[in-house]
């Protein structure tokens, strides 16, 4: 009998690999066929648009259904955040870009600092723009990048996978759960890999996609809908919004200082020239001009008042209102 070569026996546990791989992806829902699209070659373009658009409308309702545990994400976020903690984002491909798109957008949206919300994506920032082939297959660089982040207790990190077996995430997800943060999974997966490692699981199940595979589509739709939801309620119930309006913000340019004055007229129905006199003797503190007005304090009041109250305006406000009685 012809003894195997160290080839053949290679290219056979190698072989063995590939198929239970094809098994695993196989089983998961994100690569199912859609059973409304199989013939969507052969429609015309406004037909093919409608067809996306119909599978576009269960997204929104998948998301509805994991409510309760987006809400136990953004307690851990703010939770973290009054500790002195940061949210991090981890992701490869359409996940990763999400994750970097949301964190980007904190500062200019609600006046945080850059350290506070951060993304990693699998392939760094070269992946931000093409595909870096087998980065999101490195479990170790997932595991590397918490560790470069310098994750701690304080973090929150937040897994974005929509398959829920991504090893770039599930690495960087032990890694986060080694170094005692709290962890998030973000998958459109039931019974995923990263649902068994993190503390709060969000799973909104938007089916087949469109297009076999292409998760960019739904699970895309559904993990940047979900992401919108933990940073702007985060943000909320720490103080960056006011009514429904961005009132954290620092003038420091005439467009930033216009904006102000516009927020104040908008809110306490006065005219420009009474706006333009509280907000420079609030020291030009978008804040502290609206507690001013509204309880009808000085700075000093006002300043304290916000402070006792964590920034949230409407409890300085009511706060203030208590110091003046007294």
């Amino acid at each position: 009998m012809k003894k195997k070569s160290g080839s053949e026996d290679s290219e056979k546990v190698e072989l063995e690999h590939l198929e239970e791989l094809d098994m695993e992806l196989e089983r998961l829902l994100t690569e199912q066929r859609n059973p409304a699209t199989m013939d969507i070659d052969r429609k015309d373009i406004v037909e093919i648009l409608r067809v996306i658009n119909s599978e576009d409308r269960k997204v929104p309702s998948a998301v509805e259904k994991e409510i309760p545990n987006i809400a136990k994400a953004v307690e851990l976020v703010v939770s973290s955040i009054k500790a002195g903690g940061r949210l991090l984002y981890v992701g490869a491909g359409t996940s990763g870009r999400l994750g970097v798109i949301d964190a980007a957008e904190c500062p200019p949206t609600f006046n945080t600092p850059a350290y506070l919300v951060q993304a990693t994506i699998a392939g760094g920032r070269r992946a931000l723009w093409r595909s870096i082939e087998g980065a999101e297959d490195d479990s170790e660089s997932g595991r590397k990048a918490m560790a470069d982040r310098e994750v701690c207790p304080k973090d929150v990190v937040v897994g974005l996978s929509a398959s829920g077996r991504t090893p770039f995430v599930v690495g960087a997800l032990l890694e986060a759960k080694r170094r005692n943060a709290k962890t998030v999974a973000v998958s459109s997966a039931p019974e995923s890999k990263i649902s068994e490692i993190t503390d709060v699981v969000i799973t909104p199940i938007v089916g087949p996609e469109v297009i076999s595979g292409s998760t960019r589509m739904k699970a895309g739709t559904a993990e940047k809908l979900v992401l919108n939801m933990i940073s702007t309620a985060s943000m909320i119930s720490i103080g960056k919004v006011y009514s429904n309006l961005m009132i954290d913000l620092r003038p420091t340019n005439e467009k930033l200082i216009s904006r102000a004055r516009r927020i104040i007229r908008m809110i306490e129905g006065v005219n420009g020239r009474t706006a333009n006199e509280a907000f420079e003797r609030s020291g030009r503190d978008l804040k502290t001009a609206l507690v001013m007005i509204e309880a009808k304090v000085d700075r000093r009041i006002a300043a304290r008042a916000l402070k006792e109250s964590s920034g949230i305006i409407w409890k300085a406000i009511e706060i203030a209102r208590n110091y003046r009685r007294t």
